[in-house]
């Protein structure tokens, strides 16, 4: 009879000359711990590995009681099931065993039963130290739930927790008990950037330490991501004791960091949601401080700001916009529309400005105000703005291949496309495509646009050798210096509708109006109104010899069809 490692015992006839020598190379060579005891718990046989396992040489064990080396409080259950192994039955546990130098370490031990001629002469022990799997599954238990670095539960273990939290809440009626604030470390890329990731992980400790401090048996913290860290505040309900706590919070943190001696001042945003609805879990609750950071962070950083169920719907809405318009460019869903410029002395139309509009298949025709800043925000802008010209320059070639009258047609650029590197080449590129003329492609900027001169000055230079003309938008309520006046390549300016409107009521206007169409014409460039709509504004303008007018007195931005009619009307 042998037993196998695995602790089963097998019956085998082996030719009694080989049968020693397989034991003797078992207990010679094996890295498993074996042990024989006999029925009165003393060690009669065992290999090295079971003599290294307990830290003693064999000669100190054999002939002695297994049972001392025991823990005490397991020392009546392996008492146990030796008696069972002794009456054939396989066992296994794991105990505390006291090793040789005074400490106890967890060993896992099989028994099985030794028979000869059907009775059990002893007990075969099967060993391996529990110790180092243990603390395996204890690391890998710590990582799964927290942060390697700062020591504080993570992101899945700061959810889990929130989710039964919430659930306790909701089961006491206890809503609007528990809020989660998000913080955030205001430009900490820049500080990581300049110093060092070794730096900013010692800041993140320190964040960390000062994060915890005071927090409650009822309360948590973790370190969600990067500089991102949650605390779970459980409160009376009162929002001005959660204004306090974070007013507290952010104070503390205000007080400087010391990095290797160096002294470093940071802020912090943080948002703040709590529990009033029922339906809120971890995922909701934590969204919602996510958002309400997002806003701290959007208003200039460094302050705080409680979640509103108002942003719910909003946010949807702007998601849902947000993916319509992606639809929209895929499936060409976007038109044009064009706004006719008139010449104010002789009713004559000079020129059109192309106005972006969305047909959508549910909301209808959607106005620019409602997705244009949704768009500069995602980036979509660029592709937009780059169809709008690629459009208004075909559709201007067309009106022309028919023989209508040549005028020129404006559009307008976004400071995205404005920043682009080489866009006078992507101008030309659409120009050589659509075959239109340069001189009647008028692209008009806005003030805020000239701020950074150099890039202005050199943009503008490459745009106007291809031909193009230059106009300044919306002028009079952006940068207004007349140093881009003077020094960059501009043709015509366009005095903004808000001074149009209370031309008439609004003296300060009048005289505004009146100073911008003078000075313009002293640096020879041409002068447009925008939002002309009734007679008067129109008398005024011709009076002080403003050269172009557009507006809903004379024309309302409409398809390129009614454009169409009226050119050729004009002959």
């Amino acid at each position: 009879m042998i037993v196998n490692a695995f602790g089963a015992a097998k019956r085998t006839e082996l030719d009694p000359s080989i049968h020693t020598p397989i034991v003797e190379s078992l207990l010679a060579y094996s890295p498993v711990a074996f042990a024989v005891i006999d029925p009165q718990g003393n060690f009669l046989e065992m290999n090295e590995a079971s003599s290294r396992l307990l830290g003693y040489d064999q000669s100190e064990l054999i002939g002695k009681s297994f049972f001392p080396l025991i823990d005490s409080e397991n020392e009546q259950g392996i008492r146990s099931n030796f008696q069972q192994a002794l009456q054939g039955e396989l066992k296994d546990m794991t105990i505390d065993i006291k090793h040789a130098s005074g400490y106890s370490h967890k060993v896992t031990i099989n028994t099985a039963p030794i028979l000869q001629n059907g009775s059990c002469i002893g007990v075969l022990t099967i060993s391996h130290d529990a110790s180092d799997r243990n603390r395996i599954q204890e690391r890998i238990r710590y990582m799964a739930n927290y942060d390697d670095m700062t020591g504080l539960p993570n992101r899945h273990s700061f959810m889990r927790m929130l989710d039964d939290r919430l659930e306790e809440a909701k089961r006491r009626g206890e809503l609007g008990r528990l809020a989660v604030f998000q913080l955030d470390v205001d430009r900490f890329k820049l500080l990581n950037a300049t110093f060092g990731r070794e730096y900013g992980d010692m800041l993140l400790l320190q964040v960390a330490e000062r994060v915890t401090r005071g927090l409650t048996e009822s309360d948590a913290a973790a370190r969600m991501e990067g500089d991102e860290f949650a605390i779970l505040y459980a409160h009376t309900g009162d929002e001005q004791e959660l204004d306090e706590k974070a007013r507290s919070l952010k104070l503390l943190l205000d007080e400087p960091f010391e990095l290797q001696g160096f002294p470093l001042h940071i802020t912090a945003s943080i948002g703040i949601a709590v529990n009033h609805s029922a339906d809120d879990d971890a995922g909701h609750l934590v969204k919602k401080a996510d958002l309400a950071l997002a806003k701290v962070k959007e208003s200039g950083k460094n302050d705080f700001l409680f979640y509103s169920e108002e942003w719910d719907d909003r946010s949807r809405e702007r998601l849902a916009l947000e993916h319509d318009l992606k639809i929209a460019l895929q499936k060409k869903q976007l038109v044009l529309h064009y706004q006719p410029q008139y010449h104010l002395q002789t009713g004559d139309i000079v020129g059109v400005e192309a106005l972006v509009r969305w047909e959508h298949p549910e909301r209808g025709l959607v106005p620019p105000g409602q997705f244009i800043e949704l768009a500069e925000e995602n980036g979509l802008i660029v592709q937009i703005g780059d169809w709008v010209l690629r459009e208004a320059c075909r559709q201007n070639k067309a009106w022309q291949d028919a023989g209508l009258r040549k005028i020129p047609v404006s559009v307008n650029l976004s400071i995205r496309q404005f920043m682009q590197q080489h866009l006078h080449e992507k101008v030309a590129d659409i120009l050589r495509e659509t075959r239109l003329d340069a001189k009647y492609l008028d692209l008009e900027i806005t003030e805020t646009m000239t701020i950074d001169v150099s890039h202005a000055s050199r943009c503008l230079l490459e745009l106007t050798k291809l031909g193009v003309t230059i106009s300044v938008d919306d002028f009079g309520t952006g940068y207004s210096s007349f140093h881009y006046l003077k020094n960059l390549p501009i043709g015509r300016l366009k005095i903004d509708r808000s001074f149009v409107r209370d031309i008439q009521q609004d003296p300060s206007d009048a005289a505004i109006v009146a100073a911008i169409i003078a000075m313009a014409h002293n640096l020879n460039l041409q002068v447009i109104a925008e939002g002309v709509e009734t007679e008067e504004q129109k008398r005024f303008l011709q009076e002080h010899r403003c050269d172009e007018m557009q507006g809903f007195l004379w024309g309302r931005p409409m398809r390129g069809e009614a454009i169409r009619a009226i050119l050729a009307e004009a002959g």
